[in-house]
């Protein structure tokens, strides 16, 4: 748990790093998606998983690479670029209360609570607090956070919701060993971010190697080997032994933000974190104890608890 979690909790900074040393968040949407690919389909093939056949599974997993992967990883990518990687972190928390919304807008979001609905607005208080539009364009970039940059991570959190509930609906039950369906997936979504690259092109200054090791760095561990070491965790633990790990995310990426790129925060940016966290566990319905089960695809923090998760 505590490997996944700092792997996965770094994120952020190899993102962040990534982009002040010349890659375009097209470039690393594309890359990491590769590079995690890579590491999943090597690992599908050491246990002799076989990845999905036929065009009607290969269409639905193109639907979901988009909102599980490329899309989430390229707003990522461009909220970095103006948020710390701390609150960016607890900003990519959101995504348990966007399942929500959207489990309620569905008429799919059973056991619905007082307790949950004050949690929903909790979390989402504490996004405001970050944000503090009130404040104006002046204080914008106050501990770390900018209007754009907030919007943008938002958006990957909103996009990983939408793609855990339709994983949730057309790629659970297909047959296909999760290894091979996740390996597949990622495929799709390095191919997308490939045809995208020409968009980027002449929008970087020119990277460095710094840069292609932190891609590396974010590919290999941090999206290929987090999902087999998550899918691990919850075929051994169950998946509420894996929610920890959700909660444990921000911490680090905040931690490492702090102590390798000196990122400030001020007492009211680590305020709307706790406020943030607290909105997120409240929001989580009441669930016996779990035993061991099969894990289903993964591709993002927090899934791992949500009844509409994909990872």
């Amino acid at each position: 748990m505590a490997v996944l979690a700092l792997l996965w909790g770094s994120g952020f900074l190899w993102t962040k790093l990534a982009l002040q040393h010349g890659l375009t968040p097209l470039q690393i949407t594309a890359a990491r998606s590769a590079l995690g690919a890579a590491v999943l389909l090597l690992l599908a093939r050491a246990a002799r998983q076989r990845l999905p056949r036929g065009a009607a599974i290969w269409l639905r997993l193109a639907v979901a690479a988009f909102f599980c992967n490329a899309l989430p990883f390229f707003l990522a990518a461009l909220g970095v670029r103006t948020v710390g990687s701390g609150p960016a972190g607890v900003l990519n928390a959101t995504t348990p209360l966007w399942s929500l919304v959207i489990g309620l807008a569905l008429g799919t979001e059973r056991g619905w609570h007082p307790r949950r609905l004050g949690g929903l607005l909790l979390g989402f208080a504490g996004v405001l607090l970050i944000f503090s539009p009130w404040q104006g364009a002046g204080s914008a970039q106050q501990g770390g956070a900018s209007g754009w940059g907030v919007l943008a991570l938002l958006g990957a959190a909103a996009s990983y919701a939408v793609a855990f509930t339709y994983m949730g609906r057309v790629l659970t039950g297909t047959g296909t060993a999760p290894l091979a369906l996740s390996a597949a997936q990622l495929t799709v979504a390095a191919g997308l971010g490939t045809l995208a690259l020409p968009a980027a092109a002449g929008s970087a200054d020119g990277f460095d190697l710094r840069a292609l090791a932190a891609v590396a760095v974010l590919g290999v561990l941090s999206t290929g080997l987090t999902f087999h070491l998550n899918y691990r965790l919850i075929a051994t633990e169950g998946a509420t032994a894996a929610a920890t790990v959700g909660y444990l995310l921000p911490v680090v990426s905040t931690g490492l933000g702090a102590l390798v790129l000196d990122e400030p925060l001020s007492p009211r940016t680590v305020t709307g974190m706790i406020v943030v966290l607290a909105g997120v566990f409240l929001t989580r319905p009441y669930r016996r104890r779990e035993r061991p089960v099969t894990a289903r695809p993964a591709a993002a923090p927090f899934a791992p608890t949500d009844r509409t998760n994909g990872s």
